[in-house]
C-alpha cells in the first residue's frame, strides 16, 4: 500500500489532522503516520463497540473508515476515550507506554478539530490524564564497549563497505545523532574542513552538529570510497550510499549496526541504533566537560527535562563519589587498654 492509499483509507477529517500535521507543525511523514495508525485502532474499536460487533479478528481490521463524518467524532465522549484506553492496555496486555502513545494521538487529534478548526464546543480528552509512564535509565555502551564495536569493523576484512561502516558507528558514538538525520545526510551538509555538518531532525529542523578528530578522521578515510562508488542516480548527494548505489535506508543500517553488535559479542544486550545515541550522549555528559544545557543543543532536544535522562550516575560514580566524601577517611579510635567501659565498672 502507497502513503497515498494509505491515507485514502481514512475518514476527510482524519486526513485534514494528518496534513495539518504535515504542512503546519512540519511533523515528519513516519511520525504523522504513527499518529493515524493510532487513530485508526481508535475509530476501528469505537465502530465496532458501539455496533456490538468483536473488537479483534479480521473484522475488526477490514473495518471501512472512510465513512466516518464530523459527527461521529463530535458523539465521541470522555468516557468511551477511557473504555479504549482500558481496551488498549487490559484487552490488548500493553504496558502505559502504548496507552500514553494511543491516548496522545486522541489529544492531538481533538486539540486539532476544538481549537484550530472550531467544528466542536468540547474537548473530550481535554482532561484526561497520561498515564504514569516508568522511568528508566537509558542503556548505552561502555568506552570499552564501543571500541569493541569499532574494532570489529575494522576487523571485517571480508567487507566492501567497512570504511562506510566504520564511519557510521563512528557518528552515531560521537554526535550522538538519530538514525533518521544519520542516513539523510548528504555531501554538501559537510563543511570543507570537516568541522562540522548540518542535520535535518525532528519536525524538519535544522542545526549544525560539530565533529571531534575522530569524525574528521572516520570521514576522510571514506570519502575517497564514497567518491569511487556508482550512485544509481546521477547526480546522487546523500553521504551513506548502500550497495544498489541509493541513499541508505533506515532498515540497512539497523541491520549492519545488528551484524556489529553481534560481531562485537555485544548482542546479548539488546542493543540498537538509539541506544548508540545513548551512548554519546552518557558519555559526554559521564566526562564531566559538557553541560546539560549544551547536550540538550547537539542532542536536538526542545525541552531540557528530555535532556536530564543522561545526567544519571553509573554505578562506578556513585561509589567514586563516595569515596571523595572529606570524611571518608575516618576511622573510630581504639580505646586505650587501661580504660574500662563505664558500665563494666558499675557492675563490679
Amino acid at each position: 500500500m502507497t502513503d497515498l492509499e494509505f491515507r485514502a483509507s481514512f475518514p476527510p477529517l482524519i486526513r485534514d489532522f494528518a496534513r495539518y500535521k504535515d504542512v503546519v507543525q512540519g511533523c515528519s511523514a513516519k511520525t504523522v503516520n504513527e499518529y493515524l495508525l493510532d487513530l485508526r485502532t481508535f475509530c476501528r474499536w469505537l465502530t465496532a463497540s458501539r455496533a456490538g460487533l468483536p473488537t479483534e479478528g479480521e473484522e475488526f481490521e477490514a473495518a471501512d473508515l472512510t465513512g466516518l463524518d464530523t459527527a461521529f467524532f463530535e458523539g465521541v465522549g470522555t468516557g468511551e476515550i477511557y473504555d479504549f484506553l482500558a481496551y488498549v492496555k487490559e484487552g490488548r496486555d500493553n504496558e502505559n507506554r502504548t496507552v500514553a502513545r494511543k491516548l496522545s494521538a486522541i489529544k492531538q487529534f481533538y486539540k486539532f478539530c476544538v481549537s484550530r478548526q472550531h467544528l466542536f464546543e468540547n474537548n473530550p480528552a481535554g482532561d484526561i490524564e497520561t498515564p504514569k509512564l516508568k522511568k528508566t535509565l537509558p542503556k548505552y555502551l561502555s568506552v570499552e564497549e564501543s571500541v569493541s564495536l569499532l574494532d570489529a569493523v575494522s576487523a571485517d576484512a571480508e567487507s566492501k563497505t567497512r570504511e562506510r561502516d566504520y564511519c557510521i558507528l563512528t557518528l552515531f558514538l560521537n554526535c550522538g545523532i538519530r538514525l533518521s538525520e544519520l542516513a539523510g545526510i548528504s555531501l554538501p551538509d559537510l563543511d570543507r574542513e570537516l568541522r562540522s555538518m548540518r542535520v535535518i531532525g525532528k519536525g524538519s529542523k535544522e542545526r549544525i552538529v560539530y565533529l571531534n578528530d575522530a569524525c574528521r578522521a572516520a570521514i576522510s578515510a571514506y570519502l575517497p570510497v564514497r567518491m569511487q562508488t556508482p550512485a544509481k542516480q546521477k547526480g546522487e548527494s546523500a553521504l551513506f550510499l548502500s550497495g544498489q548505489g541509493r541513499r541508505i535506508s533506515v532498515k540497512t543500517v539497523q541491520w549492519m549496526v545488528k551484524k556489529y553488535l553481534g560481531e562485537a559479542g555485544l548482542e546479548y544486550k539488546n542493543y540498537s541504533t538509539h541506544k548508540l545515541r545513548h551512548t554519546a550522549a552518557t558519555l559526554m555528559y559521564q566526562s564531566g566537560e559538557v553541560d546539560i544545557r549544551v547536550l540538550k543543543d547537539i542532542l536536538g532536544h526542545e525541552q531540557l527535562n528530555t535532556t536530564q535522562i543522561y545526567t544519571h550516575v553509573s554505578n562506578e560514580h556513585m561509589e567514586e563519589a563516595m569515596q571523595n566524601n572529606p570524611l571518608s577517611s575516618l576511622r573510630p579510635k581504639k580505646r586505650p587498654a587501661a580504660e574500662k567501659p563505664e558500665d563494666e565498672e558499675e557492675g563490679e
